[in-house]
């Protein structure tokens, strides 16, 4: 039962004692600072990392959350395109970026005297190709949501009752997980990307993924959505080319986390 799995994450809250929270403002990490913030009090800080591959309504969301639970919150730089290991987008891509967070956060954890880093992972990411756990491994960050059972679609749930604004939020992950893996990664196709898939959410679209392959944008959206993508299909045209698209495709298959890792798992 979720409910049981809850009391779980709240005793190994309490057990930590203090935590510094590496926040995104997604659906698991908002759900484990409202939980850590009810467990610990005031021996809770979020961090959010500002970064060319997160779109910037993404942080303005994440602090205005943090207001409202009233969490400390720090705001640190992130710059992994000055990063090779991050540019030239091997399959271990994730590894090196979050290695350079997690350096930064254990230095903040040290002046703060905070005794756990902790991430919002949850226990469906055991199931895909997720480099940046080997980096948490290496790093002493715990997951406690992963610790605690907790899968996505019970985090929805628990969420909801808790009236977090997250609950049904798309799910989302950094722009560079757009592009396929040996593809360099630059700042003007994470750009490209940022506006194509805000002009999709204008719309009212939700989740969705626009992935950069050379000249197409292949557009991930969720089956049920597909007839909204058709009747606005000429608008769609228009704006994608204007990108810098000259072909633009719709993925039938429809939206699923990680489908750049397909060609990994063949």
């Amino acid at each position: 039962m979720p409910e049981n799995k809850l009391e779980k994450l709240k005793i190994l809250l309490r057990g930590m004692e203090s935590v510094l929270i590496a926040y995104s403002g997604g659906v698991d990490s908002t759900f484990l600072l409202k939980v850590a913030k009810d467990v610990l009090g005031d021996n809770v800080l979020a961090v959010t990392a500002r970064s060319p591959t997160y779109p910037k309504r993404e942080y303005l969301e994440a602090k205005k959350t943090t207001k409202i639970f009233e969490v400390r919150l720090l705001t640190i730089l992130t710059d992994e395109l000055s990063q090779l290991d991050f540019v030239h987008n091997p399959p271990n891509r994730c590894y090196h970026c979050k290695r350079e967070l997690f350096t930064k956060l254990k230095e903040i954890a040290r002046v703060h005297n905070i005794r756990w880093i902790v991430d919002g992972s949850n226990f469906d990411d055991l199931k895909d190709f997720r480099p940046g756990r080997k980096a948490a491994e290496e790093m002493g960050v715990r997951s406690p949501l992963c610790e605690a059972g907790l899968a996505k679609e019970e985090i929805r749930s628990l969420s909801k009752k808790l009236g977090l604004h997250t609950w049904d939020k798309p799910s989302l992950a950094c722009l560079a997980s757009r592009v396929p893996y040996g593809t360099l990664i630059t700042q003007e196709i994470l750009d490209r990307l940022d506006c194509a898939e805000e002009f999709l959410m204008s719309l009212g679209l939700r989740q969705i993924r626009v992935r950069h392959h050379g000249e197409i944008a292949r557009i991930e959206i969720e089956p049920e959505n597909i007839e909204k993508i058709i009747y606005h299909r000429e608008e769609i045209v228009n704006t994608l080319k204007n990108l810098g698209y000259p072909y633009i495709t719709l993925d039938l298959e429809g939206y699923r986390s990680g489908s750049l890792n397909e060609v990994l798992n063949r």
